[in-house]
């Protein structure tokens, strides 16, 4: 019996199975190593072919055609190919027409996905405006902005679904404060008023600077100064609007549950990874196999962050965790298992979803501040130095569960620290 799978033509073919074997010598060169017939099904009639690494170039029209001597039977089938791409990553990106630009981004999904907007009853909402591009991989990846003014809604959903199977993933914001916004509160409009005045003070002290040093020909003003001066107290201002309501932690390292390649500081305000095991008892609560460490503070309520200094490296990452994660073993760096973190892997930052996230990132971060709502279950990143939202998890159940950040450090050249506590 011979059992040959094709698309367009017998050869060459997807797969041919004849004199009780596979038989590759005319494969087409994109299924090379790619497929396998069910053998197991061949005396109950069945010839099923299985396509492993499936692609969206994959889908389309099959022909499987069976012979038996004399005798052969062909059938056609048509494939469809699906792929359900990343949670959605909603940033604050800017100001814009009166109001803030959000952005939804994810990656991974074939074909061509749906992008929807939500309010907290579930209404569709108008967006800005969308792209959708086509990777190397052939898998689409989104990116669709909205505006969200003072007066709309506080609370909004990015949906992204897959139109051949209504499969779909959905991120929230929640709650955008009034402080995002400008000019929204009396204490806002003096701080604003402080920054106006102050920039035209350096304004009139580089002018006067410069024409003293005109008449006496020695000053020379660096270039910039204004603009790296005001760029820095912008960014001020945009961190105490975000974080005012917060309380910032000053979290130390607990060498009890440090991996014995993990070295802390006598501080144990930093930690790096070195390639000699410390001779350190294998308690319960020490990290066996992963090189991680948690904080010795937790959180069972409240509004919390911290600042964590990125000292290099290619594999590191910081976040929550619960005080019942994983300890002995690998572990699987996702919710589900207890961690919120974003991090690096090699050449990108990627948050620990499932799949994990790209982070599309237009700075390098040298700070990251940590943001904990324990009551709404809301883990969120920001870029310290510049006040930008790096990413902020889908809304979990903590349950009553002790929370503590956590750190994971790869290679022997990252190394990350806490920053002391009147940082920002």
């Amino acid at each position: 019996m011979e059992v040959r799978w094709f698309r367009s033509q017998l050869s060459p073919f997807v797969h041919r199975y004849s004199d009780g074997k596979d038989q590759y010598g005319q494969q087409m060169p994109e299924y090379q190593r790619r497929t396998e017939l069910l053998k197991d099904g061949l005396t109950s009639g069945s010839v099923a072919l299985r396509i492993f690494n499936i692609r969206p170039s994959d889908e389309g029209q099959y022909s499987c055609f069976v012979q038996d001597g004399i005798d052969y039977e062909e059938a056609l089938l048509e494939l469809n190919v699906a792929a359900s791409g990343s949670a959605p990553h909603i940033s604050v990106e800017d100001y814009q027409e009166g109001g803030i630009r959000l952005v939804c981004r994810s990656s991974g999904w074939y074909p061509e996905p749906e992008v929807l907007w939500r309010d907290p009853s579930g209404q569709h909402l108008p967006s800005l405006s969308g792209t959708n591009s086509q990777e190397v991989n052939e898998l689409f990846e989104i990116e669709n902005s909205i505006i969200i003014t003072e007066n709309s809604h506080k609370n909004v959903s990015c949906v992204v679904r897959n139109t051949h199977t209504n499969h779909q993933k959905e991120s929230t914001l929640f709650y955008i404060s009034d402080a995002f916004f400008p000019m929204t509160n009396p204490w806002m409009v003096a701080l604003w008023v402080i920054l106006v005045g102050l920039a035209g003070f350096i304004g009139l002290t580089i002018y006067l600077f410069k024409i003293k040093g005109k008449q006496r020909g020695k000053y020379k003003p660096e270039t910039g100064a204004r603009e790296g001066l005001l760029q820095k107290l912008d960014s001020e201002v945009r961190w105490r609007k975000i974080a005012a309501p917060m309380e910032k932690a000053n979290v130390t390292l607990d060498p009890d549950t440090a991996h014995p390649q993990l070295i802390q500081s006598e501080d144990r305000k930093s930690v790096r990874r070195r390639d000699t095991w410390q001779d350190l008892p294998n308690n319960p609560e020490r990290f066996e196999y992963e090189r991680c460490v948690l904080g010795c503070e937790g959180f069972t309520s409240g509004r919390h962050y911290w600042e964590v200094e990125l000292g290099g490296g290619e594999y590191w990452a910081v976040g929550v965790a619960r005080e019942s994660v994983k300890r002995k073993g690998e572990i699987i760096f996702e919710t589900q298992e207890g961690i919120w973190a974003v991090g690096h892997w090699g050449s990108q930052y990627l948050a620990v979803t499932s799949p994990r996230s790209p982070l599309v990132l237009k700075w390098v971060p040298r700070r990251i501040r940590v943001f904990l709502n324990y009551e709404v279950g809301q883990v969120a990143f920001f870029d310290a130095d510049r006040g930008v939202l790096i990413f902020t998890f889908p809304p979990a159940s903590f349950a009553g569960e002790r929370i503590r950040p956590w750190f994971w450090v790869w290679d022997t050249e990252s190394q990350l620290r806490l920053c002391p506590r009147d940082t920002g």
